[in-house]
């Protein structure tokens, strides 16, 4: 979500007003407008109206008025997820008080310095680099046959970043056990992994207070996740140089799930499934046969012609560390 400031907040620094202009997504709760206008108006502050969003709006402040009295324009947006998108960060209905004390900031000190412009997740590049850095250190635990909830809690553990997880959303006691092996891969690519078979996704973000945090969110379209794995900035052949290696190939009717197994321990590369789309599509690779007659083929065709059996495809990605990994995902869109 972008984030602008006005030229003219650049060198507004008097004390001054402030209105708020709050407007609501498309597919945020019926209810939204509501409970905002309720927690804000508790929290004490007045100079605000809530309304429907258009394309147009976006995040920002804008500054009007006199350099001596000086009104700053703030835009704000209700998310999907009920959550307010301010420039100073992402707030909850229940960080009202929060909104209210960044609001009578901005009236006071004004925008002393030229914000940082921001990008992906409605970070600034700076913090957006220092997350990839945090989430590049590699998982220090044993992730396979461990209760999903459990393994989110533990990587999450190793982050000096808070990781917020909603009540309800990871049974700790669940029977949902993590399929994949995921010691030694850096934390961001696992932790996405990790959520999407829960309908979930990893959101780093600025919370309340102006501080970084990262949040589990249920899985929607507007929502922009941390994606599991991130495309390779090097040729295919110089990310995975043993896949285009030659061998001599003989599958006779078993599994995919049991040759792909044996692939990525030949490769040396993990292979993560989409299991999402797999559900989606009715496929299970453990009860898809692969067959490939003895030839000499690339470790690269010979995945292909595997995947191609059971209507899937593969993809070679990096995680935030940049080191190779397979994501396989289905042929059809989920």
């Amino acid at each position: 979500m972008a984030v602008v400031v006005a030229a003219g907040a650049l060198s507004a620094t008097a004390a001054g007003r402030v209105r708020l202009e709050v407007v609501t997504d498309e597919r945020a709760p019926i209810t939204s407008q509501q409970e905002w206008l309720r927690q804000l108006g508790a929290a004490g502050v007045s100079n605000f109206r809530i309304r429907t969003g258009e394309p147009t709006d976006k995040v920002g402040v804008e500054v009007q008025g006199t350099e001596a009295e000086p009104l700053y324009l703030v835009t704000g947006i209700i998310t999907s997820g009920n959550e307010l998108v301010l420039p100073g960060g992402r707030y909850r209905p229940s960080d009202a008080p929060q909104v209210a004390r960044w609001l009578n900031n901005l009236a006071q000190k004004g925008m002393r310095n030229k914000e940082e412009p921001r990008g992906p997740f409605g970070l600034t590049e700076t913090q957006f680099q220092k997350v990839q850095k945090e989430l590049a250190q590699p998982v220090a635990i044993s992730t396979k046959a461990l209760s999903r909830a459990q393994a989110v809690k533990k990587i999450g553990g190793q982050l000096e970043t808070p990781l917020r997880v909603e009540p309800g959303v990871l049974e700790a006691d669940s029977e949902d056990k993590v399929a994949e092996e995921l010691s030694g891969m850096a934390c961001g690519t696992a932790l996405a992994c990790l959520l999407r078979p829960a309908g979930l996704g990893l959101v780093p973000g600025v919370g309340s207070g102006g501080a970084a945090e990262y949040a589990a969110l249920p899985a929607k379209r507007d929502l922009e996740i941390w994606p599991v794995g991130w495309p390779p900035t090097k040729p295919l052949p110089q990310v995975i140089p043993t896949m285009y290696e030659s061998l001599n190939a003989n599958i006779q009717d078993v599994s995919v799930s049991t040759a792909l197994a044996a692939l990525s321990k030949r490769l040396k590369v993990p292979f993560l499934m989409d299991h999402n789309a797999m559900a989606r599509h009715g496929i299970d690779p453990d009860k898809k046969k692969a067959n490939s007659p003895q030839s000499r083929i690339t470790y690269n065709q010979l995945l292909r012609k595997v995947l191609s059996q059971a209507g899937l495809k593969s993809e070679v990605r990096i995680d935030e560390a940049r080191k190779p990994l397979v994501w396989i995902t289905t042929v059809k869109p989920l």
